[in-house]
């Protein structure tokens, strides 16, 4: 027997079985996954494929629109025209016998234009003459010693040179992963009489890799999340193989990802199905829930809920066992009282960065009553050192604070002293943020018909359009529901989703046209995903079911490509790139420009208090201009102050407005001194040349009237003139402002009734 002869039917050593695994395999491995061979229909979600481009043939594509056994025949024939071949070839027949080499005596398996391999490099060598006369130019081969026959019952073939198959059988060997030889020629008969479609080969592996195999491939076909072709599985088992591993538990997921360092590769896909068989092992051993992950010091998410991702809480960090204890304790309260993924995330780093600092500058702290104002106040300088960002910071602080209030809260720990905790004033100045929305020359831009046809994807485009006309929130807009369309009693539509971060569903009003646009989505969801009915936004990969929804990052990366394709530019003529949720800026403060009223846009973006809505609808500074300009502005004495808006100095006057309303606003007026000189009045405004005020204010004059009247009565009854002719000039001031305000007021009402 040739040297790949004795290969064939090398050992593999004994795979180390975990106690248990086996039986818990043999009872949930369904019938249909254990065999040699899994076989499924060329249209299977999972595992198939497009069937082949010949006529009748239910096998799916291997290369060039053809399946394996119709491009084997093209290939023989010489690579023909493809259309002409897909014309006019047949199904192949599967009991078809061995072809021979088509010259004379030769018995070997026959390959290209029916040669074999030695007589094919004769007949290149030879200037490829016409067959069949270039037959004659080839001689037989001659042999010291007759070849044997291939080990394969009834097949008549020699068998090639250092192997004991023919070449056909040999392939065949081949592609089912090299299983021992002996074994192979016994189920040769059987194979070539396998039923059509896709077909996925787990022979030549160990009993028991094999049914962790089985069952992996059976999860992933339950799953249904995407696509897993034979060849990556076939990838898989020969890694497998490679390796030597008896159990795919035998390696950690880090050894295993370690095998295809570079996500180029095509062993990527084969490396990533067997972390995913070992992941599903693992659960299969250790089960899920709080009693199997607690005790963990990471944690599997899947495990302790539904779950699409694979994200673990990382508590391994965390070097003093008491506070590790304390950590775990609070993040079981906070996932199981519904606090998102990323919020833990959050909590876990922050704890696990205090621990860091408690180890490097603060060791004699080895247990919870030592962590004392002293000790934050040290970690506070420390935080201070290590990043310059505030909003950094504040999120460190804001979630140490609340695990130091649901320790003192629960009472997982007495001995945590009383004044373990941050205070308001301990929180860094996080600076104002200016106003987000898009400026009307970007929005003209992307709201433009023409850009909107540019999407390459019609539920992208249908996606900002959502996010434009509804305000919502992106993770909210590409998890929107099927069935999103509700209608009030007149009729009228509203897109209903649920609003993630406030935990409810919500409504917001929507056009015919928009209505129109999430019918053909749905439409075309229904055509290629029959069965699907959850999601109105599916990803396109890795989504067999249809029950997976677009995720955020793959619309931001669609929407910087548009942006680019639409060569969206700012008004310095700079190429411009938006973030969806600027969108929701936008409508806000558009709505709060029509003079909506604040509370509808807090309806309309579904906000909890007004205070979120007005962080959100800031009115645009033209706006304000525009109403300052239209308000009558009166002076101490009551007569009207007029600014010339197109006049020289509007700008500049606007200018030094903004500035007043921002460093010197009074509660009853402004002050129309510039900022750059000094007031000679202090605290008294209404005795000032510089004070102005508005009918907005006439409330505050009226109240303030009042109480002056008071006070002069009160100097006169106990004689302090001074005090008294100081307040009178006030009154006098606010008698003449409140008449005149007061006249404006019945002005514009008159003029609203005509």
């Amino acid at each position: 027997m040739s040297n790949l002869a004795a290969n064939l039917g090398r050992a593999t050593r004994p795979a180390p079985i975990l106690p248990g695994l086996k039986e818990k395999l043999l009872a949930v491995i369904r019938p249909e996954f254990r065999g040699d061979e899994v076989a499924f229909a060329v249209d299977d979600p999972v595992f198939g494929a497009t069937p082949c481009a010949v006529t009748g043939c239910s096998r799916g594509i291997h290369a060039r629109g053809l399946c394996n056994a119709h491009h084997q025949r093209w290939q023989y024939l010489g690579r023909p025209d493809l259309a002409e071949f897909i014309a006019a070839a047949r199904l192949v027949r599967q009991l078809a016998p061995t072809p021979k080499c088509a010259v004379g005596a030769c018995n070997f398996a026959a390959g290209a234009h029916d040669l074999c391999h030695s007589h094919l490099s004769a007949w290149q060598r030879l200037g490829r003459p016409a067959l069949p006369d270039g037959l004659a130019l080839l001689k037989p081969i001659a042999f010291k010693r007759p070849p044997a026959e291939c080990l394969v019952e009834d097949c008549p073939r020699w068998a090639q040179s250092r192997s004991v198959l023919c070449r056909r059988h040999h392939e065949q060997w081949r592609r089912h992963n090299c299983p021992p030889v002996e074994e192979f020629a016994r189920t040769a008969e059987a194979l070539r009489r396998r039923p059509t479609g896709e077909r996925i080969i787990v022979g030549g592996l160990p009993p028991h890799l094999r049914r962790e195999m089985q069952y992996a491939l059976q999860c992933r076909r339950d799953e249904a999340s995407g696509k897993t072709t034979p060849t990556t599985v076939s990838r898989a088992v020969r890694l497998l193989i490679a390796t030597g591993v008896g159990s795919l538990l035998e390696w950690t997921e880090a050894q295993w990802r370690a095998l295809a360092p570079n996500r180029t590769t095509s062993r990527r896909d084969a490396v990533q199905l067997i972390i995913y068989g070992r992941r599903h092992l693992e659960t299969l051993l250790e089960g899920t829930g709080w009693e199997t992950e607690y005790p963990r010091d990471i944690w599997r998410l899947r495990n302790l809920g539904p779950s699409v991702t694979n994200a673990v809480l990382r508590f391994d960090r965390i070097p003093q066992p008491w506070l590790r204890e304390l950590a775990k304790r609070w993040l079981r309260w906070r996932l199981s009282t519904g606090s998102s993924k990323p919020t833990c995330h959050l909590s876990v780093r922050s704890v696990t960065h205090f621990a860091a600092f408690l180890a490097e500058r603060a060791p004699d702290v080895d247990q919870l009553a030592g962590i004392d104002r002293a000790v934050l106040e040290r970690y506070l300088a420390h935080l201070r050192l290590m990043t310059a960002s505030s909003q950094y910071q504040a999120s460190f602080i804001c979630a140490l604070n609340t695990f130091f209030t649901a320790i003192r809260q629960h009472g997982w720990d007495a001995t945590l002293p009383t004044g373990t905790m941050f205070f308001t004033s301990d929180y860094p100045k996080r600076p104002g943020l200016l106003p987000r929305a898009l400026a009307e020359h970007v929005m003209a831009q992307v709201e433009d018909s023409a850009n909107l046809q540019r999407w390459d994807d019609p539920a992208h485009q249908l996606s900002t359009l959502i996010l434009m006309r509804c305000g919502l929130r992106v993770s909210d807009a590409l998890k929107i529901g099927f069935d999103c369309i509700v209608r009030d009693a007149e009729g009228a539509p509203y897109l209903r989703y649920f609003n993630h971060k406030m935990k409810r569903e919500a409504l917001v009003p929507i056009d015919e046209e928009l209505e129109e646009l999430i019918g053909r989505q749905q439409h075309r969801v229904r055509t290629r995903w029959p069965h699907a009915d959850s999601v109105l936004f599916p990803r396109q990969m890795n989504n067999a079911d249809g029950t997976r929804p677009t995720s955020s990052s793959t619309y931001r990366a669609a929407l910087n490509r548009w942006l680019t394709c639409c060569d969206v530019r700012d008004e310095r003529g700079r190429p411009f790139h938006l973030t969806p949720h600027q969108w929701r800026h936008t409508l806000a403060t558009r709505l709060i420009n029509r003079d909506v009223p604040q509370e509808v846009v807090r309806r309309i973006l579904d906000h909890d208090s007004p205070q979120m809505t007005a962080h959100y609808a800031r009115l645009h500074d033209t706006t304000i201009r525009e109403h300052w300009e239209k308000a009558r502005k009166v002076g101490i004495t009551g007569k009207t102050v007029t600014l010339d808006p197109d006049g020289p100095l509007a700008e500049a006057a606007w200018a030094k407005q903004r500035l007043s309303r921002a460093t010197q606003a009074l509660p009853n007026g402004y002050c129309g001194l510039p900022v750059q000189q000094s007031c000679p009045h202090a605290n008294a405004c209404l005795t000032c040349p510089m004070f102005l005020t508005t009918a907005e204010f006439l409330p505050q004059h009226r109240r303030q009237r009042t109480e002056l009247l008071q006070i002069v009565s009160a100097a006169e009854a106990r004689g302090q003139q001074r005090l008294a002719e100081m307040n009178r000039t006030v009154v006098t001031n606010l008698d003449a402002i409140i008449t005149s305000l007061t006249e404006d007021v019945q002005e514009e009402a008159h003029c609203d009734a005509d």
